[in-house]
This record gives C-alpha cells, sequence and structure tokens, in this order.
C-alpha cells in the first residue's frame, strides 16, 4: 500500500504542531540569554558622571540584568557626587562590578570608595587605588575642619568596608595617611576580589560567584554573557 494522503486540514495541524514544539524547544535557549551592562567612568567624578552611573544602575535593576560593570579610571572628585553612587550601588538588587581598568588606570580618592563599595571588586593588571584623604576645593581647611572631614570620610569608608567584607583598617589608612597600593597588594589584602587582563576574563572568573545585594543572595551568570555597552546621554555629555 502506498503512503496514506492526509486531508488538507490534517495536514496543516501537523505543521502548526511541527511549530509549536519547535518553539518550546526554542524559548529554554531565549531565556538562557544573559546581559552585562557595561559603562565606562573616565575623569573625574561630578554631578553628571554620578547621573550617568545612577542611570545605569537603575536601568540595570529594570531589566535584571546578570551584572552591572562599571569600567573606572578616576583621580577622584566631589563627595557628594560620590555619595549619591554609593548609595545607590548600596540599594542595587542586581549585582554592581566596579572594575579599574585599563592598565595604568586608578582609582583615587572618590573612586576608591566607589570601588570598595562594590559587589565584586575588580583591577587589572598595572593599576592602582587608594590616596582617599579629603581635600579643599578652592581654598584651605582649618584644623578644625579638616579633621571633621577626615574623620567623617574615615567613617564612611569604614562602613563601606564592613559591609562589603573588606579589610577596615586598610581602607581607612587611605583616608587617613593617604596610602595608595597596586592591584597585587590590594588582591593579597583581599581588599579587591579579581585580577582580571580584559573584561571577557573578568566575566569568566566571577561566573558562579555568590553576591548579597538589596535583593539577597544573587549568583552571578556572566560567562557567555551579551555584553551591552551604555553611553551617556546628550544632557550628561552636555554637562
Amino acid at each position: 500500500m502506498g503512503t496514506p494522503v492526509l486531508p488538507a486540514s490534517a495536514r496543516s495541524l501537523r505543521i502548526l504542531l511541527t511549530l509549536a514544539f519547535l518553539g518550546l524547544a526554542l524559548t529554554p535557549t531565549l531565556a538562557a540569554t544573559r546581559q552585562v551592562d557595561v559603562m565606562r567612568v573616565d575623569g573625574v567624578i561630578s554631578p553628571s558622571s554620578a547621573d550617568y552611573v545612577v542611570s545605569a544602575i537603575k536601568k540595570a535593576d529594570r531589566e535584571k540584568v546578570a551584572a552591572l560593570v562599571i569600567e573606572l579610571d578616576t583621580p577622584g572628585g566631589l563627595d557628594t557626587s560620590m555619595r549619591a553612587i554609593i548609595k545607590e550601588m548600596l540599594a542595587a538588587e542586581r549585582p554592581v562590578v566596579v572594575y579599574v581598568s585599563p592598565s595604568g588606570a586608578r582609582a583615587a580618592s572618590a573612586g576608591a570608595f566607589i570601588t570598595l563599595a562594590a559587589h565584586i571588586a575588580a583591577m587589572a593588571p598595572g593599576t592602582n587605588i587608594g590616596a582617599a584623604s579629603p581635600v579643599a576645593m578652592g581654598g584651605q581647611m582649618d584644623k578644625t575642619m579638616e579633621r571633621k572631614v577626615t574623620n567623617d570620610a574615615a567613617a564612611y569608608i569604614r562602613t563601606i568596608a564592613e559591609k562589603r567584607g573588606r579589610p577596615i583598617d586598610l581602607a581607612e589608612q587611605f583616608v587617613r595617611k593617604a596610602t595608595s597600593i597596586t592591584e597585587t597588594e590590594a588582591l593579597k589584602a583581599k581588599l579587591i576580589d579579581v585580577v582580571s587582563p580584559n573584561l571577557e576574563d573578568l566575566l569568566r572568573t566571577i561566573d558562579g560567584r555568590v553576591v548579597t545585594t538589596a535583593a539577597g543572595k544573587v549568583k552571578l551568570e556572566t560567562k557567555g554573557a551579551v555584553i551591552v555597552r551604555g553611553e551617556m546621554n546628550l544632557r550628561e555629555k552636555i554637562l
């Protein structure tokens, strides 16, 4: 006997069922696609850069990305802008990774605070962190004011270090003694979590680690993730 010929309606139903099964088979793959947002902060920590970082953190939370990576190279900046960034980092529900890079970059002054506040703190080879003593903008501080500002900054960096499980005494020396250390020294002292030569290596290295965000414990799933780079909007660029 030959192969039976199905009526047109039966053939259409079979095609629809085949497409449905294909859709079900593809769904897990699509769901497994992970995204890592990456942004660059290069220069002084200012109100515009604070707006840029805060917006990126909120976007990462809203879109539930695998992680937000902040590539950082800064000599420091304004205390108010730094605190605005850190406040948002501490409230973030998705993991925030600060990566001091590329080689030759630094996380000085306000940058040291921001790096220590990250869920994962990373540095590239040939970078440094520290020198976080507060300085007056546009003038000198008298002894009393200098002592008050220094004590305030020291308490703040201790709080950040304690929350992230980093060495409190070493962090405080950044403020009180203006010390600065290399990425190798920072890793050995457990001030940072990773030293990576590039972004791809960093994402492979931190994959599978568990961090505690404002939403609770989150497992990092960054290996092979789609990288989406953000840019400043027109207002932030103008500022």
